[in-house]
This record gives structure tokens, C-alpha cells and sequence, in this order.
């Protein structure tokens, strides 16, 4: 390497903006979590559905569920939608088709907006768009939609994570500007692993340890190893502010901010545990190049505005 490429490089470097959420680290800071720089509500009650107290919730909690969201025929169309694509023998050995671990069942199928009309309009739908602009304080996009299907007695559960720090580390998503809506559409019991959050943990960053391996969603999707929070860090949060499990009947809409830690048990009951699940990110957010990985993960979970996956499958 010449000296004038050493030197432009080592300016570069210098000059790089710092990033404000550091994470997979070789060593671990001195600190156990770093502040949000984001607001965590950008909109105002009058820009959208939600009322004062439901925004006040949101911003205290970092998510917020609405039982009955979705009810009747809706609800019905969209569980045997659910069953249709679950039983479609196209999607099994796919990429998009993610199965637990150890078995052939289908854990999740991702991309879902592509694969269904019907949830496709269900992810464009303004009830859904609404909220995630209020929120967001801009115009929203889906990077991410799936299915996840915990089936009775053999969906395994899913360690604590704050999905904007994967969004972050591995698909380049630069700030906190994002929303998961997850739409129940099966009933929700104490028994069949709800998902678990920790109300208030949306206000710090959680830097994890240990570099992204390659291809590392091959295994993440499946038992996450990478990018899991340390339990000093957990048990200090959880102390602080608990553990709350929404359930309720089919049909609810449970809407949670990026940063968010969450995880599940697995599901100890014969009953599924099945939801629609849309990641709006804002469009001046849009991903770049991740921020600690080699390469980008594939498009079907991380799509950008104006992506169309679908004609990529063809």
C-alpha cells in the first residue's frame, strides 16, 4: 500500500461519522447499555388513529396492543390464507421458508406481502400504514412481512432481542425510525408462548458481543446466538421494569417500536400460536451497508421502497 493510500484511508477513517449504536463487539463497553438518540414518537395525535393516551403508552412502554382489531369474516379470510400458504408444497426448501430447528416444520415465511395478495393489502391497509406514519412522523414503507407459525408442542421460543439491533448490525438500517405491527390471528394463552416484552427497554441501546458470522441468518432465524443482549444487562432491565406477555383472542394488533427487547417461550400447549407480522421503517430511513456484517442479508428480509422481490422469484 503507497503512503497517499494509507494516508486517505486513515482520513477517511477519521472523518467517518461515529456510529451511535456500536454492537457485536470484541469486548464489551464500559457502560451496559447507551441512550436512545431518537424520539420515539415523531407524529401527533391529530396526524393519525391513535388517541393522546394510546401515543402517551406507546412512547412510556414502547409498544401497545389493541384487542380486536380484526374480527369476523376479516379475521376468518386471513386464517385460511394463513393455512393456504402454509400448505403450499412450492414454498418448502425456499430461502423465504424458514423451518425450527432440527425439524421441517415451518417456523416463518418471510416476504409474505409478495407471496399473498391478501396480505398484501392488509399490509398496505392506512389502518396499519396510519399508525406507522403517526408514529414514524414520516411516510412509511414495509421492509420486513412475515408469518410466523409457532405450532402446538414443537414451536421452539426465541432468545431476548431488540430487532433494530440485527436491522442495524447486519441489514444497515441507520436509526430507530421503525415500527413492527404483529397481528394475532390465532388466540394468545399463557401456554403457548406468547411473545414476552420488556416495557421501557425501547429508551436504551443493548450493544451485544461477538462478531457476525457469515450467513449468519441461516442460523438466526432459526435459535439466535449473535445479537442477544447479556444477562447482566437483561436482569438489570428486567428489574427495573418487568416483563409484560399480551394475550388475548384472535384478531388483536400488538404494535412495538424497533428497539424493543422481546423474545418467547417455546409452546408447551397444543395450540398454535400464529401471527401477520409488518416491520414499517420510514423512507428517509431506508438500509445501507450493514454495520457490523460483510454483506447485506438477502432481500427478503430487508426490502427497500420500491422493491419488487416478487419478480425476482419468477
Amino acid at each position: 500500500m503507497s503512503v497517499q493510500t494509507a494516508t486517505r484511508q486513515a482520513t477517511q477513517a477519521t472523518n467517518a461519522p461515529r456510529d451511535p449504536y456500536p454492537t457485536r463487539l470484541a469486548q464489551p463497553l464500559d457502560m451496559p447499555w447507551l441512550k436512545r438518540q431518537e424520539p420515539v414518537v415523531k407524529g401527533r395525535a391529530e396526524d393519525g388513529p391513535l388517541d393522546p393516551g394510546q401515543l402517551e403508552r406507546f412512547e412510556r412502554e414502547g409498544f401497545l396492543f389493541e384487542p380486536n382489531f380484526l374480527s369476523g369474516r376479516e379475521l376468518e379470510e386471513l386464517r385460511d390464507e394463513l393455512k393456504t400458504l402454509l400448505e403450499n408444497k412450492d414454498y418448502a426448501g425456499r430461502d423465504f421458508s424458514i423451518t425450527e430447528p432440527g425439524s421441517q416444520v415451518i417456523r416463518s415465511l418471510f416476504a409474505v406481502h409478495f407471496l399473498s395478495e391478501r396480505f398484501s393489502r392488509l399490509a398496505q391497509d392506512e389502518r396499519l400504514m396510519g399508525r406507522a406514519r403517526q408514529i414514524l412522523g414520516g411516510e412509511p414503507y414495509v421492509h420486513q412481512s412475515r408469518i410466523n407459525y409457532k405450532p402446538g408442542f414443537q414451536g421452539k421460543g426465541f432468545n431476548w432481542h431488540s430487532d433494530f439491533e440485527t436491522w442495524h448490525a447486519e441489514d444497515g438500517m441507520p436509526a430507530m425510525n421503525a415500527v413492527s405491527a404483529s397481528i394475532v390471528l390465532t388466540d394468545n394463552h399463557t401456554f403457548n408462548g406468547p411473545l414476552m416484552l420488556i416495557p421501557g427497554s425501547h429508551r436504551v441501546f443493548v450493544p451485544c458481543l461477538g462478531e457476525t458470522p457469515d450467513d449468519h441468518h441461516k442460523q438466526s432465524l432459526k435459535t439466535q446466538e449473535f445479537g442477544v443482549p447479556s444477562r447482566e444487562a437483561l436482569t438489570r432491565l428486567i428489574e427495573r421494569h418487568g416483563i409484560e406477555a399480551p394475550t388475548g383472542a384472535a384478531g388483536g394488533l400488538l404494535l412495538f417500536d424497533c428497539n424493543t427487547l422481546h423474545g418467547s417461550n417455546a409452546n408447551m400447549s397444543p395450540d398454535p400460536r400464529s401471527n401477520a407480522f409488518f416491520v414499517y421503517n420510514r423512507r428517509d430511513n431506508a438500509c445501507g451497508e450493514p454495520y457490523a456484517a460483510k454483506r447485506k442479508r438477502p432481500d427478503f428480509l430487508a426490502h427497500r421502497p420500491g422493491d419488487d422481490w416478487s419478480a425476482q422469484q419468477r
